[in-house]
């Protein structure tokens, strides 16, 4: 069996390596083409070209490389179709993976997989109509996706989130990090100000205020901010006028940030996938957010759900508090961090819950997918 299959993220990465495996452990024989970074590479893939050249987000980089990614999907189609694999598939990235199965789907009758449903449960549900014109298959990492796609004419299987299968810290290891930073026994926050620069420059003075009047009733209180490599310039610069030095560590550093994610016992962050790390973690979170006055007018009037917080959404509870758009402003969520610190249980049963429903406990989701995509093509030579 030959598969093609790409990446262009490093969440991408992460989820093309492990179903490679969960491939390569039902049909030892499996050959692999396509696009990818180090961990699909360690998992046995030839990238054809550097998948950070195809990893671009923001409407202006895209515009600024528009000549290079239509050259690159144009090519890649054309490679997929000239080698004829069993089937394509596309993880994330619809910017570049869509538009590459369009190529392909019109000029051949390769199976096309895409991993990683798009958010029409959110907004703009006519993603999943335009996909199925040239996507045979998807797989969900959230469990109420599958209808979504299903009734755009898509077959979907939910496979579980990769986040469950994340490594966590023990409580020993956390103790040493509190021992080792100085925090020792005293209260912990981390804080979360998002991964890109435009939302870091906008939520990290919101969030130093809210944090004012926090201390001023808890004053010892320690915080401490896990800034990912591309930001953490701006996060340091930005919590210099903070009421209290907060302590920045590396993202980098995987094991200093599981142990932080152990050890604190409350959270405030941007909204994102790392409302799932945190629960993981077993972390109780407030989640707060906000963008551009025309973002926020666009994505306001076209969202369809009264939550963003993934753990409210999979849990179906509204546990964790969240403080979006106009509601993030610094009073709010310094009144919702205090009523945290001082009732920080009242989440831990949604964790739990999303955990569970995410496939905590159950095949790894790596092999759930692969499984998944062998009897997608199995029911679809059936059909032919």
């Amino acid at each position: 069996m030959r598969v093609f299959v790409i990446a262009g993220e490093p969440s991408g990465d992460k989820l093309g390596a492990a179903l490679m495996d969960g491939l390569r452990e039902i049909m030892p024989d499996v050959e692999f083409d396509g696009i990818g970074g180090a961990r699909m590479i360690e998992a046995g893939l030839s990238s054809r070209f550097p998948m950070e050249e195809i990893s671009i987000m923001g409407i202006s980089e895209i515009l600024s490389q528009y000549r290079h990614l239509k050259r690159r999907i144009s090519e890649t189609a054309d490679t997929i179709v000239e080698t004829a694999p069993d089937v394509l598939i596309t993880i994330d990235l619809p910017e570049f993976s869509l538009r590459v199965a369009k190529l392909v789907k019109a000029k051949s009758q390769i199976p096309c997989v895409h991993y990683v449903a798009p958010t029409v449960w959110a907004w703009r549900s006519g993603r999943a109509a335009k996909m199925a014109r040239h996507i045979d298959h998807v797989l969900a990492l959230f469990p109420f996706e599958p209808p979504y796609m299903e009734a755009a004419g898509m077959r979907c299987d939910f496979v579980g989130h990769p986040v469950v299968t994340d490594v966590q810290a023990s409580g020993a290891e956390a103790q040493e990090f509190r021992l080792k930073t100085g925090i020792n026994d005293a209260p912990l926050a981390l804080v979360l100000p998002g991964s890109r620069r435009g939302e870091v420059g906008r939520l990290t003075p919101i969030f130093g205020e809210a944090l004012a009047p926090v201390l001023a009733q808890r004053p010892e209180l320690k915080i401490v901010i896990p800034a990912a490599a591309p930001v953490e310039d701006l996060v340091r610069e930005a919590v210099k006028d903070w009421p209290v030095a907060p302590l920045v560590i590396p993202s980098e550093d995987k094991a200093q940030k599981r142990a932080a994610f152990k050890a604190a016992d409350v959270a405030l962050a941007a909204s994102g996938t790392v409302s799932l790390e945190l629960a993981a973690a077993g972390t109780p979170m407030i989640i707060a957010y906000d963008m551009n006055w025309l973002s926020r007018q666009i994505i306001g009037r076209m969202l369809k759900v009264d939550t963003v917080t993934l753990v409210n959404l999979v849990s179906e509870t509204r546990a964790v508090p969240e403080y979006i758009a106009e509601n993030c402003v610094p009073d709010r969520i310094a009144e919702g961090l205090l009523e945290l610190l001082a009732h920080p249980s009242g989440q831990s049963e949604a964790m739990k819950l999303t955990m569970q429903r995410l496939g905590q406990g159950g095949e790894a989701p790596g092999l759930r997918a692969a499984k998944a995509v062998l009897d997608g093509l199995s029911a679809g030579a059936q059909l032919h």
